[in-house]
């Protein structure tokens, strides 16, 4: 083991002893420049520029640019599932935040019991209890209606491009007939 690791480390040192001119003495010429050996000059040191990040700026610039959503034309699948989306984050932060205030008003002092909120809103003229009754409901009859047209295509029924579209129109006009009714009882 140790003579291995004595030998190991002259080869090491003896290698650092022979330049490449004391080679071209020591090994026959016609070995060094035949055809089968290559050699090839490389530089010590690189040109750096005066910014690393030149390069990636330059291709950057280069790089396709993917298209904004106004160039595409809004289809009646695409509009339905961003207010689907948007109605479910409206509906629930709502409630959320309806009944964590209703929770925190005996200890912050306000007055939001059931016979207050009644009151208050037997106060508003016809028009604006319509109004807020309206659009109170709209968006959770929509977020309904819609939560039911996906639960359908779970079941893969109507998943033609023509149906669902027909089915979109049919909760674009349910959600708003149906807001309107509970708006005016």
């Amino acid at each position: 083991m140790i003579s291995q690791k004595i030998m190991q480390q002259s080869l090491r040192r003896s290698h650092c002893i022979f330049s490449r001119a004391l080679l071209n003495y020591i090994v026959p010429i016609n070995f060094t420049r035949s055809a089968y050996i290559q050699t090839r000059e490389t530089a010590s040191s690189t040109k750096a520029s005066e910014d690393p990040n030149d390069l990636l700026r330059k291709q950057r610039l280069n790089r396709p640019i993917s298209p904004n959503l106004t160039i595409y034309r809004p289809q009646v699948t695409s509009v339905l599932s961003i207010l689907h989306r948007n109605t479910g984050l409206l509906v629930s932060g709502g409630f959320y935040l309806f009944f964590a205030v209703y929770l925190a008003s005996p200890w912050l002092g306000w007055h939001i019991d059931s016979a207050s909120m009644a009151a208050s809103f037997g106060a508003l003229p016809v028009a604006a209890k319509v109004l807020l009754r309206t659009t109170v409901a709209l968006p959770f009859t929509f977020h309904s209606f819609n939560g039911v047209r996906h639960l359908v295509w779970d079941l893969s029924c109507g998943l033609s491009n023509k149906q669902v579209i027909r089915s979109g129109w049919a909760v674009v006009g349910l959600s708003i007939s149906s807001a309107l009714l509970l708006g005016f009882l």
